[in-house]
């Protein structure tokens, strides 16, 4: 077996199985600290396998202005059946009057990795 095929073999997608059931949800915070509570909050209910949490810098329109203002992303890796509990959890603990809650497929994940996810996401 190559080393191609033997790196091929751990990936998963189409070549074994498919990970449409994961996603990467962003959310953006004004605050470290709330960006912590909210990563917290996550894990601890088991509705994401991990959270990413980076400062940026955000540029956008808000009340017929472009802002601009340092904010803290958090990248949350889960399931698609988790989203609408994460959704709303994040909304309780959350500061914004229009707070960022996206989801992006995941298309493709080393098949280790997609298991992880799998098994520390509770999904009801």
């Amino acid at each position: 077996m190559s080393d191609e095929t033997q790196i091929t073999d751990q990936i998963t997608g189409q070549i074994t199985g498919g990970v449409r059931d994961l996603i990467a949800v962003h959310v953006t915070t004004s605050s470290e600290d709330g960006a912590e509570k909210i990563a917290r909050a996550v894990l601890n209910a088991r509705l994401a396998a991990c959270v990413h949490i980076s400062e940026i810098t955000s540029q956008y329109r808000w009340q017929g202005k472009i802002e601009e203002d340092t904010e803290f992303l958090l990248v949350m890796k889960t399931m698609g059946g988790a989203f609408d509990p994460l959704a709303r959890l994040v909304m309780e603990h959350h500061t914004y009057d229009v707070p960022e809650i996206i989801a992006l497929p995941v298309v493709a994940a080393t098949k280790g990795y997609a298991e992880w996810v799998r098994k520390c996401v509770s999904v009801q």
